[in-house]
């Protein structure tokens, strides 16, 4: 039976897992989102009272 046979799979563990852990995540870092976060300021804007009519 073929499938017990550990060699061949062990040799593919092993090269998905070099793929997986050396080459795809420098390949995924390298994306730049197109929105940027930007600071936001500390200043409080200025809140003028709403003067609605309530009858």
């Amino acid at each position: 039976m073929p499938q017990l046979n550990p060699s061949p799979w062990f040799a593919i563990l092993l090269f998905t897992w070099l793929i997986f852990t050396i080459i795809i995540p420098p390949k995924v870092m390298s994306h730049k989102f197109p929105n940027e976060p930007s600071l936001q300021s500390t200043k409080t804007p200025k809140m003028t009272p709403w003067a609605w009519q309530w009858h």
